[in-house]
């Protein structure tokens, strides 16, 4: 969440909407209002308290070193219409896709000529 919660204009910029989505129970082991209070984010955080979100994008990580019962690490880019364009699914917890590799596949969703980037009003 850190290097998007960086790069969060240039997202906006290039039309991307994000939500987080956490496979974790809100009273759980690792507290996510706890640790929001903690460390905010701009973008609306969900949690999928029951997997089922987790599991039917296939991003249920039952057992590992580094995990038990909790979600890959993933990044899904969704386009307009709903559709799926691009997954990462890390292998560990500490596997994260790059922020080039995600703003490339925002660009080539949304082209829009240099000086409109520049020049477009924020929304609220």
């Amino acid at each position: 969440m850190a290097q998007v919660e960086l790069r969060k204009d240039e997202l906006r910029q290039l039309g991307a909407q994000l939500v987080y989505i956490a496979a974790e129970k809100r009273n759980g082991l690792w507290k996510p209002a706890n640790y929001l209070a903690a460390h905010p984010v701009c973008f609306p955080f969900l949690l999928d308290e029951d997997c089922s979100v987790t599991k039917a994008y296939g991003l249920y990580h039952r057992l590992a070193r580094d995990a038990f019962r909790i979600a890959h690490p993933a990044t899904l880019v969704v386009n307009r219409n709903g559709q799926i364009e691009f997954i990462y699914r890390g292998d560990g917890q500490t596997d994260r896709v790059s922020m080039a590799e995600i703003t490339g596949v925002l660009r080539d969703l949304n082209p829009v000529p240099v000086d409109d980037v520049t020049e477009r009003p924020r929304k609220p």
